[in-house]
């Protein structure tokens, strides 16, 4: 991502089998001949959609095989190690679901070693989480009115919040410092919270609306609501029509938020979503405040990263979601911090430390079991956000192939977007894509966009009804998107069948363009 900070608002077990690769030269599927006589097979037609001019000096790496035998159909730089973006969240959640499990619940819980006296807790308060990334306001409140309801009024200790589970380093590895405050780069905690049920946790989400005349300055909140981040209020309403160019920014090290910019008379509110500095304060804020409205006045200061003494009492507790219905929001919206948040807890649960490197040493041994080489790959996060990650399209499709046999496998198929599925909680980030081609509502696959990098890897049933694994991992490209390309070799995947090939060209593919190195969903509040 090399999206600046200053944002303007828009209103808005398996093995490869060797010897069942097929060479692409010698595929023998083939198309009627055409007017001049010629006949087209398979290969043939992705690389002429490969051979586009925007790809000129850029690099591919794309795989195709047939799902239930594993045999290549088509390869091109099969092992060119490329920038896979948000592909990286097929290695990660695979790992998740067979490390951590599809049942597997993230638990915040409230504990004391005090002593009650009436009404009266004579000791610290512990706030502590183990790392989910769903953490609503309510579900903070909903602890607080489980200590009031047993009858707590006052705490004459700390608040303290405990998100030792995870190491304190909040930023993964060569991330782009201009992201620091998109909403999509956010800190990772073992404590935070999400402002709605799209579960970007560590974010608030600031509204703007336009004053009632022109001069008047724009009306401004913050969802959640709370006192740990502060709007610096400098915009202007201008008349109705007046330019709407809202820009919001976060201070580096702080969470002094800045509006700026001008909103029209009449205009429609203005929403962006913005991370917070040190999120476990954050979720220490929110707690706070709901004990308080909840009649728990707590009387000592707010202590962050400190565990709770063995031997704590547990006095409320929460559960996240099962991890099979997590996925949805991760893979559907192309979560980032979900992912991050699976990485430590992956590292925690394999080797009891909630580190990206331990992490990443239990994915790679995943990887290894199911018969993907993690010799031939570099990852260094578990969203795909930095440009340090290099995997290679037939180590995405070795992937695809092998989980198929997983016993959680329909859980994770279903929690990958589907092609022109307007529904944003089925059709995710590919629910303007494909639309208007056999692969609509057909082909599902994972998205993945940075500046000069994209990607589209899944599943397609060909006109044939064989089910197809696809990877398509292009970077190096000077133009906005080629997302097209992604689409006309899925679409010409969904046309073909096992004897004839037929070429979808990027044009006849009706998909979003804009934007092209951001996945669609985190271009809120945009429908694209």
């Amino acid at each position: 991502m090399s999206r600046p900070v200053r944002r303007t608002i828009r209103m808005r077990h398996w093995i490869w089998p060797v010897v069942a690769v097929v060479v692409a030269a010698t595929f023998s599927w083939s198309s009627p001949a055409g007017a001049d006589g010629d006949r087209t097979g398979l290969p043939e037609a992705i690389d002429t959609l490969l051979g586009d001019a925007r790809m000129d000096g850029g690099a591919a790496s794309v795989v195709v095989a047939e799902a239930k035998t594993g045999a290549v159909l088509y390869q091109h730089l099969p092992s060119g190690r490329l920038m896979p973006a948000s592909n990286t969240k097929l290695l990660t959640s695979a790992a998740a679901m067979a490390l951590l499990g599809p049942d597997h619940r993230f638990t915040t819980d409230v504990l004391s070693t005090g002593t009650r006296h009436g009404s009266v807790l004579d000791g610290d308060l512990y706030l502590r989480g183990t790392g989910d990334p769903t953490l609503l306001a309510e579900d903070y409140g909903r602890l607080a009115a489980a200590l009031a309801d047993s009858g707590v009024r006052r705490v004459t200790g700390r608040l303290v919040a405990d998100d030792t589970r995870f190491d304190d380093q909040r930023l993964g590895r060569s991330w782009a410092s201009d992201d620091e405050s998109s909403y999509y780069s956010a800190q990772t905690s073992a404590l935070s919270v999400a402002p709605d049920t799209d579960y970007d946790t560590g974010t608030v989400l600031v509204h703007a609306a336009p004053g009632d005349k022109p001069g008047d300055r724009p009306r401004t909140t913050v969802t959640p609501a709370n006192h740990y981040v502060h709007l610096d209020v400098r915009a202007t309403t201008v008349d109705r029509d007046g330019p709407s160019d809202l820009t919001v920014e976060r201070q580096h090290g702080a969470n002094t938020v800045t509006v700026s910019g001008t909103l029209p008379v009449g205009g429609a509110i203005a929403k962006e979503w913005v991370s917070v500095w040190e999120p476990t304060g954050y979720a220490a804020d929110v707690f706070r405040d709901a004990l308080a409205a909840h009649g728990v006045r707590v009387t000592g200061a707010t202590r962050l990263g400190e565990a709770a003494p063995k031997g704590a009492r547990r006095l409320a507790t929460h559960e996240s979601m099962p991890l099979k219905k997590l996925l949805i929001p991760f893979l559907k919206l192309s979560n980032n911090m979900h992912a991050e948040a699976l990485t430590k807890a992956i590292g925690y649960e394999t080797s009891g430390r909630g580190t990206w490197d331990a992490g990443l040493v239990g994915i790679s041994g995943y990887l290894k079991r199911v018969g993907v080489d993690p010799g031939k790959l570099r990852q260094v996060d578990g969203s795909g956000l930095s440009r340090m990650n290099g995997v290679p399209a037939d180590q995405l499709a070795k992937l695809l192939l092998s989980v198929r046999t997983e016993p959680w496998y329909a859980d994770w198929y279903r929690a990958l977007p589907v092609a022109c599925d307007p529904n944003r909680s089925v059709g995710g980030t590919l629910r303007s894509r494909l639309c208007g081609t056999p692969a609509a509502l057909n082909a599902r696959g994972k998205t993945g966009s940075l500046t000069g990098a994209s990607a589209l890897s899944g599943y397609v049933t060909d006109a044939g009804g064989r089910e197809l694994v696809y990877s398509v991992v292009l970077n190096n490209y000077l133009v906005g998107s080629v997302k097209s390309i992604e689409d006309a070799i899925v679409a010409t995947l969904a046309s073909s069948d096992e004897n004839r090939a037929v070429t979808v060209r990027p044009k006849a593919v009706r998909s979003t363009e804009s934007n092209g190195d951001l996945e669609c969903s985190w271009r809120k509040p945009a429908q694209c």
